[in-house]
């Protein structure tokens, strides 16, 4: 996805965002059965991404299309998305499964920042769908029952439940999302897509930085008090020494980059003299 689709995904990902702290697996449920009915008609889908329809015209065919039978928040999604602009018209279902798969990852990210961090629950979360991925790759029986054209959803959900029995509710719905609609690709690959966002969004959890010379522990216990009260979360800091940046401090905390460096402030100060 580029271009357009790619701002568009974007867009949609940030609205999403304000969502995320109170999802639900059933909302995830919601935004894969719309997928499905965008899915099963090319001519729907090209009505939710023509052009020349304005944003909304195709808002109302969401609405009834779906209002009344799914919540408030998965019609609101699904019309944002009609709403925005595609490349292509298998754009918007693409969209539309990297954010019920966010929603899913989302909830097991809230489960476990109960308690602890939110990383654990992501680490889990991806670590299953990894046993899953091996799981499949360990015998071609497996492999050819999921790609059996005439086996049931039904079937390969069942059949993929026995490969990985003790996973977590938010591991089955995405494992069992791809091997009933796969969407073209092989099961696995987009397993390995669901475990790409997981390992993405567990980077909000760390923060990477860099300093001139080694921290002591009180200076580790101010910059960890620091960094958790500042995003309002129990980060993971790792910190290395870096001499090239001469003074100060950088920290990247997802795609977030705080860089109070010397080195950074040169860099300003060349960009201002050139302007």
């Amino acid at each position: 996805m580029a271009g357009v689709s790619s701002e568009s995904l974007t867009t949609a990902l940030e609205q999403l965002e304000a969502k995320l702290p109170l999802a639900s697996l059933q909302l995830a449920r919601e935004l894969f059965g719309i997928l499905g009915t965008v899915d099963s008609s090319a001519g729907l889908r090209r009505a939710l991404t023509d052009p020349s329809r304005s944003g909304e015209e195709k808002s109302a065919l969401v609405k009834q299309l779906f209002g009344g039978k799914v919540s408030a928040d998965a019609a609101e999604i699904m019309s944002g998305l009609a709403g925005s602009r595609w490349a292509a018209a298998r754009d918007i279902g693409d969209a539309l499964e990297t954010l019920a798969a966010t929603v899913v990852i989302a909830v097991a990210e809230n489960k476990s920042a109960v308690s602890a961090s939110g990383i654990t629950g992501l680490e889990g979360l991806e670590n299953e769908l990894f046993a899953f991925k091996q799981a499949v790759a360990s015998s071609h029986d497996v492999q050819a029952a999921l790609a059996e054209p005439q086996a049931s959803a039904a079937a390969k959900v069942a059949l993929a439940g026995k490969l990985v029995p003790g996973a977590s509710e938010e591991a089955k719905l995405l494992i069992g999302q791809a091997v009933s609609q796969p969407r073209g690709i092989k099961a696995v690959k987009l397993v390995d897509s669901f475990a790409a966002l997981a390992a993405k969004r567990q980077q909000r959890w760390i923060a990477t930085v860099s300093v001139t010379r080694p921290l002591t522990e009180t200076q580790a216990s101010r910059l960890q008090a620091g960094l958790d009260a500042l995003y309002g979360r129990e980060l993971k800091v790792n910190v290395s020494v870096d001499p090239a940046l001469i003074g100060g401090i950088r920290v990247q905390v997802g795609d977030e980059v705080l860089d109070a460096s010397v080195v950074a402030r040169l860099s300003d100060l060349r960009r201002q003299l050139a302007g």
